[in-house]
């Protein structure tokens, strides 16, 4: 049966707007409505008392203190299926322990409190609800993890079509590298380029997100690999595995190989890849850098950028483009210049020579090696005296050539595709780059996912298999959130949701705070009261799954 019954009059939409003012009659109605509806659950169940006594210790070996914070991210691991996955892989296998405890722990610990395998084991207890996992049963667990990985990847990604609108328009793709903290190469962790300039074996990671920063897939090869070969093996899996057949593929420069443009020079497959400036054609280096010819987006007029006052045009994104044929593929060139961005560079450079000064003026150590981003490159040596004679003494100084060099190219920036969309778009497409360069600082600085304390190849990716895990619920969460938060804000909010059991009742220990409030609106449920009977807490954990 259902009845009603009148708790309070509100009176009519007049009545309310006269008491209230500019705010809408109806949200005020709902809020009074809510907050009736909290009063009267709090008067059901009354007060509660402790009592707490300093002669009376603490129970031996009893955890008092406990994360409520992952309760959010199971929400979105179980909205994921992924409890389902497990179960899936665990009917293929003969082991007793319960791989999906093991994973949603692993994925939470990694995002909460990153560490080694077994300081992820051990904050398992952390945990409200307790695990009844070992370590070793932990260590196996990765080498199943790595073995159904690309089966976890293409379920993952059609049970992720139910929970968030996938942008598979717009495909981004980049490498990045993580160090071992040994001093021997093996099979697979290899000694390569580092991008940290580490002398530390490595290996490479491969990692493709979709036009909304979420991500989509990735692969982990040996370090000595060349990054343009990781591309086509991913996306021929996203082709397969995920029925992925009309997309864009935007990638940096490194990874524009001729080999991966004709790959989606294709049915209906297209890429947009960053182009250097400095290593086009002469022809065509001598047509991006030429002042005269420079267009803005929604303005026929032609401009000399020459002859502008950069501080009247700081905001404006200038541009070129032109159709060119490059090894057979007929794609098109943009240039885009911006004075915002060559100042930004200039500074940059201006920094630099001013270090470089410095150890020349200190007569430090130089060697003659340098890499392009070495502040050494603006030093030059020389056996010759100010008076011009030759001598056995080496003397440092900087080379302005080099100098002047650099600084043609400052505000430059180009980009191919075989798209016929217009500059304005394929600039729209480049820009967003930005989010998987963040996604890998991610993993690396929020994550901790390097240096790896694991030895094993299976084991290896299986880690990295975990991190991607945990980058895809964090980006839910972000984006459920409307990206009104920074991902250090959630991660370090839900880290310090913590509460206090005293028998059958939690208290929060936590500060209350707008990302709280907006987490707890979100997801459906409370962890914010004063105190939370353990009846309730298990109805709130039920709903989490």
């Amino acid at each position: 049966k259902r009845s009603n019954k009148v708790v309070e009059k509100l009176g009519t939409y007049d009545d309310i707007k006269k008491k209230i003012g500019d705010m809408d009659p109806y949200e005020w109605g709902r809020a009074r409505a809510k907050k009736l509806t909290l009063d009267k659950n709090l008067e059901k169940e009354g007060s509660v008392s402790l009592s707490f006594s300093p002669q009376v210790k603490i129970e031996l070996n009893s955890r008092s203190s406990f994360n409520c914070g992952y309760l959010f991210l199971q929400q979105v691991y179980y909205s994921l299926g992924l409890r389902d996955i497990c179960k899936s892989i665990s009917n293929n296998y003969s082991f007793e322990y319960d791989l999906n405890d093991i994973v949603s722990r692993l994925i939470f610990s990694r995002m909460l409190s990153p560490s080694s395998k077994r300081s992820s084991f051990e904050f398992f207890s952390s945990f409200l609800e307790p695990s009844s996992s070992k370590l070793h049963d932990v260590y196996r667990a990765l080498d199943v993890i790595f073995e159904n990985s690309d089966f976890i990847q293409s379920e993952l990604y059609s049970n992720s079509l139910n929970v968030i609108d996938r942008n598979t328009s717009v495909l981004y793709f980049d490498c990045t590298n993580f160090f071992f903290e040994i001093e021997q190469d093996d099979d697979f962790r290899k000694y390569g380029f580092s991008k940290e300039h580490r002398p530390n074996p490595i290996v490479q990671m491969g990692l493709f997100m979709d036009g909304d920063g979420i991500p989509l897939a990735f692969s982990v090869n040996p370090g000595n690999q060349n990054e343009q070969l990781s591309l086509k093996p991913i996306e021929k899996r996203i082709i397969d595995d995920f029925a992925l057949s009309r997309f864009v593929v935007c990638t940096d420069a490194g990874l524009s190989s001729i080999a991966n443009r004709k790959f989606n020079n294709f049915s209906s497959r297209y890429f947009v890849t960053t182009q250097s400036v400095r290593k086009l054609k002469g022809f065509l280096k001598e047509w991006a850098l030429d002042p005269n010819g420079w267009r803005v987006y929604g303005d026929d007029r032609l401009f000399n950028i020459s002859e502008l006052d950069p501080d009247s045009f700081m905001d404006c994104t200038f541009f070129k483009e032109r159709w060119i044929n490059d090894d057979g593929i007929e794609q098109k060139l943009f240039i885009t210049f911006s004075f915002k961005y060559q100042r930004y560079k200039r500074s940059l450079r201006e920094k630099d020579v001013n270090r470089a000064s410095n150890l020349v003026e200190k007569s430090k150590s130089l060697i003659s090696r340098k890499n392009q981003n070495d502040i050494r490159r603006f030093i030059k040596t020389t056996n010759v005296t100010k008076d011009g004679e030759v001598c056995d003494k080496t003397f440092y100084k900087i080379d302005q050539s080099v100098i002047d060099k650099e600084a043609m190219y400052d505000g430059f920036y180009g980009v191919c595709t075989n798209l016929e969309s217009n500059a304005k778009e394929i600039i729209a497409i480049n820009h967003r780059r930005w989010e998987i360069e963040e996604s890998f600082r991610i993993m690396k600085s929020e994550f901790k996912a390097r240096p790896v304390y694991l030895s094993k190849e299976g084991r290896i990716k299986a880690h990295f298999m975990i991190c991607f895990l945990s980058l895809l619920i964090l980006r839910i969460i972000e984006k459920r959130l409307k990206y009104e938060f920074t991902v250090n804000e959630i991660l370090k909010c839900l880290s310090e949701m913590t509460m206090f059991r005293k028998k059958d009742l939690y208290i929060p220990t936590y500060t209350r705070t707008n990302l709280t409030d907006a987490l707890h609106e979100e997801f459906g449920f409370n962890t914010d009261m004063e105190v939370i009977t353990a009846q309730k807490l298990r109805k709130i954990i039920r709903k989490t799954k």
